[in-house]
């Protein structure tokens, strides 16, 4: 078996502040160097926004922590450049299993369509993920200093003052925009005097990360009042370096100092697993948790994001995922309102569209809570007979709620769509995160996903490349020179075009996927979702388009 993981620390720098005594002024400071905040300044960077990124640590996340990573959220690290470590550590997996007692009642797969670069989920120890996006921050040019703890916030109508503590004395700094991405409990949050909406669940639930050699299968397993747990549920997940994640069930009254002593641990662990396998402890911890939101993510120039904005139980992993989707939202809107390209209501949609994400991941994460953790005796007999009737009856198999796995939303109801104007058919409506398909790029494969994003793009669908007339060449490559500039690329069943980005969907997956055939086009937004699509190319629709999905329009 593999050594412990040895937590890597960084350095602290003395900033310049200390010794010039001087407020410098930042274009973006993001405070919060977890997953969300370093998703939002790597990302910030490839916008070519300076950033200066602060945190009050100086090493990654402690433990496992957030662990499974959706496929969504894989697209996006791929777009930050941190997608291929995360993947080729982490263990992949499709299957959920949940069992009753000791037999098998539902299972789930989710990835039922084969063609797309990623699977559905990845499971990797945060730590491993900081560590891979501190590295791919500080390549990107991010200016990040350790140990440097925000003690206070003022906002003011055009930045935002920051009073910054180090080990060697305190500083100033001023951000013309800052974005907050401190975790659950967020000191900013509280400092600006901003509330939280929601219901804290009273269970507790013990997390171990078991060190041991196993055969269990890349898969979530889910037990309910198991014989090595009775009355109480049980997860298991595989992770990287032979570990495994196990949580109990442990209910309101433990204690938690007493649950995380080994001597308590041990024995848990050991009816589960059986006397004879050998195993030690890498990481123990008690958590309860919370389903809670705040009502607006943006207040001035301050915008919250991830747990600091909206907080969900564990099940269904949609902590980590929800808050770099935040992230995936936010940077390019904010992009365009730094560089004047867009009024400042573009940014009033993060809260729209993310908001709309939150009360589904709550909606969710709170039916799974109830279900695992009935309350009363009423929803716990009725959480009984469904996992009773689910052995042989199919429709209960439906109600049985493990945890409803991340999924990305689908932001169908956005103020920055423009609605469908013509008959279409599939997923791909606008508001949809974009789907995959397996391509041919100058004559070697690759993935539709990784050829989008950071910009908006335009999916021009043909049957034959060689038959676009060079009036519609010059539409298309005009699109360009657009006030907000829109690349081209042309899906093509066959054919080349040299004057075109032209991909080739030599299997039809695309054509399926997107409903297109000859001259189908899609607006796509930077964030890879669907803001338009029509069956015709008509230039003056596509600008109106992507004046609509920027906020630029006129009100009457």
């Amino acid at each position: 078996m593999h050594q412990a993981y040895r937590y890597q620390t960084f350095p602290f720098v003395p900033p310049p502040e200390l010794t010039s005594g001087e407020v410098y002024r930042h274009p973006l400071v993001i405070i919060g160097c977890g997953p969300v905040g370093l998703a939002a300044a790597i990302d910030a960077r490839q916008h070519d926004i300076p950033v200066l990124l602060l945190d009050d640590d100086d090493t990654v996340s402690v433990g496992s922590r957030g662990l499974c990573y959706a496929k969504r959220t894989l697209e996006i690290l791929d777009r930050l450049g941190c997608g291929d470590p995360v993947a080729a550590k982490g263990v992949g997996w499709d299957v959920g299993r949940t069992f009753f007692r000791e037999e098998e009642v539902f299972n789930f797969n989710l990835r039922p369509q084969t063609g797309s670069k990623r699977p559905g989920m990845v499971n990797l120890q945060q730590y491993y993920l900081e560590e891979y996006m501190v590295k791919r921050a500080l390549d990107a040019g991010v200016q990040i200093r350790w140990k440097n703890e925000v003690t206070a916030v003022s906002p003011h109508d055009d930045y935002v003052a920051i009073e910054v503590s180090t080990p060697e004395g305190r500083y100033q700094v001023e951000a013309d925009w800052l974005i907050v991405a401190d975790g659950a409990r967020s000191p900013i949050r509280s400092m600006l005097g901003l509330d939280v909406e929601g219901k804290v669940f009273m269970d507790r639930f013990l997390i171990a990360d078991v060190l041991m050699k196993a055969d269990f299968p890349a898969e979530r397993w889910f037990w309910f009042d198991p014989p090595f747990h009775r009355n109480q549920s049980v997860l298991l997940h595989r992770e990287a370096d032979d570990v495994y994640r196990i949580d109990f069930q442990l209910g309101w009254d433990a204690d938690p100092e007493e649950e995380k002593k080994p001597e308590r641990v041990i024995p848990r662990i050991k009816a589960m697993l059986g006397d004879e396998r050998e195993f030690s402890l890498e990481w123990v911890s008690v958590y309860t948790f919370q389903c809670r939101r705040m009502r607006e993510f943006r207040h001035g120039r301050c915008l919250f994001a991830g747990d600091a904005a909206h907080q969900v139980s564990p099940f269904g992993a949609r902590g980590a995922n929800s808050g770099i989707q935040d992230a995936d939202n936010l940077i390019w809107k904010l992009k365009l309102v730094m560089d004047g390209r867009a009024p400042l209501r573009l940014l009033d949609t993060y809260t729209d569209e993310r908001g709309f994400s939150a009360d589904e991941n709550l909606l969710n994460s709170t039916r799974s809570t109830d279900f695992i953790t009935p309350k009363g005796r009423v929803s716990q007999t009725f959480r009984n007979a469904v996992l009773e009737l689910s052995r042989s009856l199919p429709f209960a198999r439906k109600l049985v709620n493990s945890g409803r796995l991340s999924v990305p939303s689908f932001l169908t109801n956005s103020l920055l769509n423009t609605p469908d104007s013509e008959p279409f058919t599939g997923d791909m409506v606008p508001g949809a995160p974009m789907d995959d398909a397996p391509l041919l790029k100058n004559g070697q494969p690759a993935w539709l996903i990784d050829q989008l994003g950071g910009k908006f793009q335009l999916l021009y669908f043909c049957e034959d490349a060689i038959q676009i007339t060079e009036a519609m060449q010059r539409q298309l490559l005009g699109l360009a020179h657009a006030q907000i500039p829109i690349e081209t690329l042309v899906i093509a069943r066959r054919g080349t075009q040299s004057s075109l980005n032209v991909l080739l969907d030599q299997e039809g997956l695309a054509f399926a996927r997107y409903d297109a055939t000859d001259g189908t086009c899609y607006l796509v937004r930077p964030d890879q979702h669907v803001a338009a699509r029509w069956r015709e190319t008509e230039i003056s629709r596509i600008v109106a388009a992507v004046t609509l999905a920027t906020a630029n329009f006129v009100e009457e």
